[in-house]
């Protein structure tokens, strides 16, 4: 009896190995004898900013920035929006903001996880609901269909139509889930990602701010999540109604606004 019990203290003083793919947040210790489940996360890394309705606190190390289809078919020359006769350039308006605080967001080992159309070749996963949003009379250029002139097909995964515009640099640490509905979180590996990493507090950016950015949004604040809109990293198309009305129910019921000047600014303060 008493040599079983002294086993586990035997087995836990011998080398233990790490296994996690999520990073420092939450890691097992293993040996051939033993499993070590209570490794203690990193100490929290406070940030402090102004948002609205209220300042907010989040922890860098247990925060993520989410850039949502910053693609060329919505935001470039000769992608499928440009196509279509709108006017693409308003979701140009998160490049600039975004060039600036991602390396300070990296700087701080905050992780960049780029969410975009992705789909699949074959369309299998997308229901005649889904293809009806991109081709609502039946006619025209639909979701895999090629565009006119370099025949890249709409928000296709690997094509250019579905790649991220070429002024926002994607590192090799940075993070990519493709989706395949206007939410980032629904049919996506997204949610077991970011649990995986330790992540709960989600800084939400990219196009448009009344579609993919909002119902992203809402399913992250339904799953437990904080969310901060960074107000001036987000655009549309849609009419200015509808931004505001975003706005506003994201201040009401899902979260906090705030922008790239007031994040930034307390990510210099604390470097200082």
């Amino acid at each position: 009896m008493s040599t079983n019990a002294s086993l586990p203290s035997q087995a836990a003083s011998e080398q233990l190995f790490e296994l996690g793919s999520g990073g420092a947040n939450y890691k097992w210790r293993v040996n051939a004898a033993h499993v070590d489940m209570s490794a203690p996360g990193p100490a929290p890394l406070p940030l402090t900013f102004h948002a609205e309705p209220q300042t907010v606190t989040i922890d860098l190390r247990r925060s993520a920035l989410i850039v949502i289809d910053m693609q060329n078919d919505f935001c470039a020359e000769r992608g499928w929006v440009d196509h279509l006769g709108v006017d693409y350039t308003p979701d140009r308006a998160p490049i600039g903001p975004l060039q600036r605080l991602m390396p300070q967001l990296r700087a701080a080992g905050v992780p960049v996880i780029w969410v975009n159309w992705g789909n699949r070749p074959d369309l299998k996963n997308m229901p005649p609901n889904q293809l009806h949003l991109y081709k609502p009379h039946g006619v025209g250029i639909g979701l895999g269909e090629a565009l006119p002139g370099h025949g890249a097909k709409v928000l296709e995964k690997d094509s250019w139509a579905a790649a991220v515009v070429d002024e926002l640099e994607k590192h090799p640490d940075d993070i990519c889930v493709d989706k395949y509905r206007i939410s980032g979180f629904w049919d996506t590996p997204l949610d077991s990602i970011l649990r995986n990493m330790g992540i709960r507090s989600l800084l939400f950016a990219g196009v448009n701010t009344d579609q993919c950015v909002m119902c992203s949004l809402q399913d992250a604040n339904f799953l437990g999540y904080g969310c901060v809109m960074l107000e001036d990293c987000c655009a549309t198309t849609s009419p200015d109604f509808c931004s505001q009305a975003t706005v506003w129910n994201v201040k009401k019921c899902f979260g906090f606004v705030s922008n790239s000047e007031h994040l930034s600014n307390a990510l210099r303060t604390r470097q200082e």
